[in-house]
């Protein structure tokens, strides 16, 4: 078994959006992980999400890989962007959408 920054790192740089968050897309179990999902889902972008609370490891190991203390976390492109009130903030702003644009990540339509 690979230490937890190995399968961290790993999980960041094979998807290009990716949320460390605690539930799944359809059960989030925070108010905050619900409110990351609703964000990505409007903007129609494809994510792949990690349940933290499935894997005590990777909960605590995110933590310090981002240098971040609270779930939910967001990675585009394999760089760290926030929480879920940074993404509002960045959604409101137009910048999240922007990000995802520059990164060629926009829905297609």
């Amino acid at each position: 078994m690979t230490d937890p920054n190995t399968r961290i790192a790993d999980i960041v740089q094979t998807n290009a959006v990716v949320l460390f968050m605690k539930g799944t897309p359809l059960f989030p179990q925070c108010g905050f992980s619900s409110k990351a999902i609703a964000i990505l889902d409007h903007l129609g972008v494809a994510y792949e999400s990690v349940d933290v609370l499935q894997d005590m490891e990777i909960r605590q190991g995110i933590k310090s890989f981002s240098d971040w203390p609270t779930i939910p976390q967001l990675y585009i492109k394999g760089e760290f962007v926030g929480g879920s009130d940074i993404m509002m903030e960045m959604y409101e702003a137009g910048e999240l959408q922007q990000l995802l644009g520059e990164s060629g990540l926009t829905p297609a339509g």
